[in-house]
């Protein structure tokens, strides 16, 4: 149980660090994307502000008086260089959407053919702005029509996905190192809930030994006395409760056992179908002589490999709790099939469903009767029902059929 403990804490500590990083990683992702878009559009802005050219370079050689006042969106990118540095083209269409003009001087990639291709894409698809191959474009009015910008965005696409590939190995290598350093701390972190185990166990294992003794001088004393005085109700209650107070004791003995990971089951193909058949047979006059109908639909050609007495306690617990909490003349279904896993469903009758907190029945020594009056368990069997089935690798359930049925599903 410990080891488990440590194991699933180490799993949700991977998938919390793994969870944040990618978070982060996208997080940085989607901001580099928006402000490299944002840079690539003030480009675009300031070659339509020139009429489709870098204002200035309608001079022979541009000079910094000629360039545009700096302001904040420009983040202080564009310098007297900038022109020579971008790369972009643009071409103008008329009101009717015929090109009258390209201009393609300040890119080497790029022909008018190819071009004209761009723009006319462009303004099919109707985008003010936007990525098309490597080239960030706007689309701007004019007096007599319309004009399309493109600014080549291929080196900082690059430098994007080059930056984003060092954050992740950074990211990544630093979340590799939290987990390494999680799976050799892991064992502090639970070391006081594996103390506390062992000596929770320590104490139910001592608590058998100093317990039996006792009892079986009680249960003998009571024999002694009935021959001595004859049988009489005090000493009839003093033997029931001598047994009872064994069985509980053994119980809890054998439900600690069953959280030992180390404990091994003994591993065998049984005829599962057969077994639950045999053990409704076992239940049926006890479920008629308390006023219940027990009925069952089982295949009975079912083979399981698994431990037959762990199994045989199993299904003997579910029906022992189904008859015990059944209504008087309620009915009991047993249901064993096969599809891709092996499915047992218990259900009976119970007008009280609605009273009990039915994720808390697994629970050790719950009992939905607030008053705790005794029926003859203990609130464990639930509980030793549930570690056999996850000793078998399965999974235990417990459902409300509709307001007058619960149900127990075992998948194995």
């Amino acid at each position: 149980m410990i080891y488990k403990l440590g194991r699933k804490f180490i799993l949700i500590s991977i998938g919390v660090v793994f969870s944040v990083i990618v978070l982060v990683f996208c997080f940085i992702f989607v901001l580099n994307i928006s402000s490299m878009n944002k840079n690539m559009d003030i480009l675009a802005d300031r070659i339509s502000e020139g009429g489709g050219k870098f204002p200035g370079l309608l001079e022979e050689r541009p000079f910094p008086d000629n360039m545009p006042p700096k302001n904040e969106q420009t983040f202080d990118f564009i310098t007297p260089e900038t022109p020579f540095s971008t790369r972009h083209f643009t071409i103008f269409f008329d009101e009717n959407g015929n090109v009258t003009q390209t201009f393609t001087e300040s890119i080497y990639a790029i022909d008018d053919e190819t071009a004209i291709t761009y723009a006319e894409k462009v303004m099919t698809d109707k985008d003010k702005r936007g990525w098309i191959s490597n080239y960030r474009y706007k689309v701007f009015s004019l007096e007599n029509g319309y004009g399309v910008v493109f600014v080549d965005g291929s080196m900082s696409r690059s430098a994007l996905m080059q930056s984003m590939i060092i954050a992740g190995i950074v990211l990544f290598g630093c979340a590799g190192l939290v987990l390494v350093l999680i799976f050799f701390l892991s064992k502090k972190a639970v070391k006081p809930i594996a103390e506390s185990y062992e000596k929770q166990k320590q104490f139910i294992t001592n608590a058998n030994h100093e317990l039996k003794t006792p009892l079986t001088l009680i249960l003998a004393n009571v024999d002694i006395a009935e021959l001595e005085l004859g049988k009489n109700e005090w000493l009839e209650d003093i033997r029931l409760e001598g047994h009872r107070m064994t069985e509980l004791v053994n119980q809890l003995v054998a439900l600690s056992r069953m959280d030992e990971e180390k404990d091994s089951i003994n591993i065998t193909e049984i005829s599962f179908g057969k077994l639950v058949a045999n053990t409704v047979l076992e239940f049926e006059t006890l479920a008629k002589n308390r006023g219940k109908i027990l009925t069952a639909n089982i295949d009975e050609k079912i083979k399981y490999a698994g431990d037959e007495m762990l199994l045989h306690r199993l299904i003997g617990i579910l029906l022992d709790n189904a008859i015990k909490y059944c209504d008087l003349g309620g009915d009991i279904i047993v249901s064993l099939r096969r599809g891709r896993r092996l499915i047992l469903t218990i259900e009976n009758t119970y007008l009280a469903i609605g009273e009990i907190e039915l994720h808390r029945l697994f629970d050790r020594f719950y009992r939905a009767d607030k008053s705790r009056k005794f029926t003859g368990g203990y609130g464990i069997g639930l509980s030793m029902a549930k570690a056999i089935v996850e000793k078998h690798k399965g999974e235990i359930s417990v459902y409300k059929k509709d307001n007058t049925h619960i149900g127990f599903k075992v998948i194995l």
